[in-house]
């Protein structure tokens, strides 16, 4: 009896060991680092703080264009392909649009003050961010001639400035100036071979309170660390970005470019901002 209980002791043994050698490894599970990492994947926002209607006092709408060429704003486009959990933001918005609800809105050229209107769809989207299917005739193995349908797919690294819808408030219970962000728009802009020119063409709006539980779980590609301590909404949230005021709220819906030429519009851009700067101090 005791001989038998070894042997099937023995036997079970051996199915564990030709188990786990058969999966191709050696049964240990592989940790790339010595830690776990949890805080950005399940970071949730900082909700705001509440605000009474009675206590703004003031308000401005103003839209912003935050172009990716510039040095602080390279981290919102890298890296170009989603690596080990780090994208880049239009990957980020893509993802969500995709695959976890996030809504996408038609963003037409004159849009100020309806972003949120008209939802897109993803054949829409996939459009609008440049993909396209192209038919050709080509010669097949018989001597005839066939067409065929070749699908482009789009290229997200053409995303190369952004625009961000903010409202600025005074709240007198507080006393402090805040900023609100409400959408964010990716532009695409790529060379057009038919017109041999650069354009740059709005692809979506998205509600920026939206999204916020995903960028607030995405972290942001730092090139001097390789902790992700940092989001995409902590950018947002605390300003680290370089931008310039390109419209305010006005009755024509009209940008500045529309009313000012060359050095006058960085002028009346800079007059804007110092407007709300001076509204603060003088409060």
């Amino acid at each position: 009896m005791k001989n038998l209980k070894t042997l099937v002791l023995l036997c079970i043994i051996q199915l564990i060991v030709v188990n786990v050698f058969s999966q191709g490894g050696t049964g240990v599970s592989v940790q790339p680092l010595p830690y776990q990492e949890v805080h950005s994947r399940n970071d949730k926002p900082m909700p705001y703080q509440f605000v009474r209607e009675a206590d703004v006092m003031w308000s401005k709408i103003i839209w912003r264009k935050i172009v990716l060429t510039e040095k602080m704003n390279h981290i919102l486009a890298l890296p170009t392909i989603p690596t080990n959990g780090v994208a880049s933001l239009i990957d980020i918005l893509l993802d969500g649009i995709h695959t976890k609800g996030l809504t996408a809105y038609k963003a037409g050229l004159f849009d100020a003050g309806n972003e949120f209107d008209n939802i897109m769809t993803e054949d829409e989207i996939h459009q609008a961010m440049g993909s396209k299917s192209e038919k050709r005739v080509q010669e097949n193995l018989e001597g005839g001639y066939d067409t065929v349908v070749i699908n482009q797919q789009y290229n997200s690294s053409e995303i190369g400035e952004y625009l961000v819808k903010e409202l600025w408030f005074f709240d007198k219970q507080r006393s402090v100036l805040e900023v609100r962000i409400i959408g964010i728009c990716p532009v695409r802009v790529y060379l057009d071979p038919e017109k041999n020119a650069t354009v740059r063409k709005k692809v979506f709006w998205v509600n920026y309170a939206e999204a916020r539980p995903l960028l607030a779980k995405a972290p942001i590609y730092n090139p001097y660390t390789d902790v992700r301590n940092i989001t995409y909404d902590d950018i947002f949230q605390r300003r680290f970005f370089s931008s310039f005021i390109y419209m305010e709220s006005n009755p024509y819906r009209r940008e500045i470019g529309s009313y000012e030429v060359g050095l006058e519009v960085l002028l009346e851009a800079d007059r804007i901002k110092n407007e709300i700067f001076n509204f603060e101090q003088d409060l």
